[in-house]
């Protein structure tokens, strides 16, 4: 394997399971990460102090505790490092705590590798948006819904709708920040390149367009956070 280069952003993995543990840090080594991997939340935080990694991927259920608890324990020094939750817990009480917990994203176990990847790079962007204009998604679910970000095609109960290249860079932005809040101003600069008033017109009226197009699923909602931007909530 290619070893990473001496710029390669630093993980830091913290899963007891050892399998998982060695196919994530192979993808993501592989994908130029530099990743450390731990199988504690007792040697997570030792190697955390340690080393000060430029991100965190955190399974929930450790065993001498969890993935919160030791989040807490990051966040007391720390408001800045971006922490990902990687867990099979997946009810929404347990998503809301690991956002109180101090977490940046939310992972839920089966995940898709090229998904993680994904996820690592927004967080680790400037603005918390992926930016390069290459950059496709795989098909995703949103709720009921399938979105295919590549061919602009959102498909719901055998209904296909297409969208258009602009509707589809929002929702794809959206979908990336999903369960979080994705503000206003990096969105308009990912999508139009500026953030003048015109193009946050159009910017409203895109969102209310996308709106009616989920309508469909009542579990699927994009929020308005006054001030700040948009949650796609699914």
């Amino acid at each position: 394997m290619t070893a990473a280069p001496r710029t390669a952003p630093r993980i830091l993995l913290v899963e007891d399971e050892p399998s998982l543990a060695g196919i994530i840090k192979e993808s993501l080594e592989a994908r130029g990460f530099a990743v450390a991997h731990t199988p504690t939340a007792g040697d997570a935080w030792a190697q955390y102090r340690a080393d000060r990694p430029d991100a965190v991927v955190l399974d929930v259920m450790l065993p001498d505790g969890t993935g919160f608890d030791l989040s807490r324990r990051i966040r007391t020094a720390d408001i800045e490092t971006p922490i990902l939750f990687l867990t099979a817990r997946s009810l929404p009480q347990d998503v809301v705590e690991g956002f109180e917990a101090g977490g940046s994203d939310y992972l839920k176990k089966p995940f898709s590798l090229s998904e993680l990847v994904i996820r690592l790079k927004v967080l680790l962007s400037k603005h918390r948006v992926l930016v390069e204009t290459g950059t496709t998604l795989p098909e995703a679910g949103i709720g009921g819904y399938r979105f295919d970000a590549a061919s602009c095609l959102l498909t719901f109960q055998g209904h296909e709708r297409r969208l258009t290249a602009r509707e589809s860079d929002i929702l794809r932005l959206l979908y990336l920040h999903r369960n979080r809040v994705l503000d206003r101003k990096s969105l308009l600069l990912s999508v139009w390149g500026n953030d003048d008033f015109f193009s946050g017109r159009s910017l409203d009226v895109f969102i209310t367009k996308l709106r009616k197009y989920l309508s469909g699923d009542p579990s699927v909602r994009i929020v308005n956070v006054r001030g700040v931007g948009y949650r796609l909530v699914a």
